[in-house]
């Protein structure tokens, strides 16, 4: 799932950061993200995308913003494109 996540961005213009985490940085950071949702935070899981440090989501998170035509606006609004 990242190699289509990353070759999407990359296709689209965009030079995507890559953290990778694992074991227990991945948990913490799991962790920290479910804290800042909150209660009615969606169960996450990686790899996942941010684009201006929103979290957009996972792969089909990803392919739906890039069909409906946001991703790219989101990007230009971060200076990602």
């Amino acid at each position: 799932m990242f190699y289509v996540m990353k070759r999407l961005l990359v296709g689209i213009g965009a030079n995507p950061m890559v953290y990778e985490v694992d074991g227990e940085e991945g948990e913490a950071v799991l962790a920290d993200e479910l804290a800042a949702m909150g209660d009615g935070g969606l169960p996450m899981q990686f790899p996942v995308v941010y684009v201006g440090g929103r979290m957009v989501g996972g792969l089909e998170k990803l392919m739906g913003v890039h069909i409906s035509g946001e991703l790219e606006g989101m990007l230009k609004d971060v200076g990602g494109l």
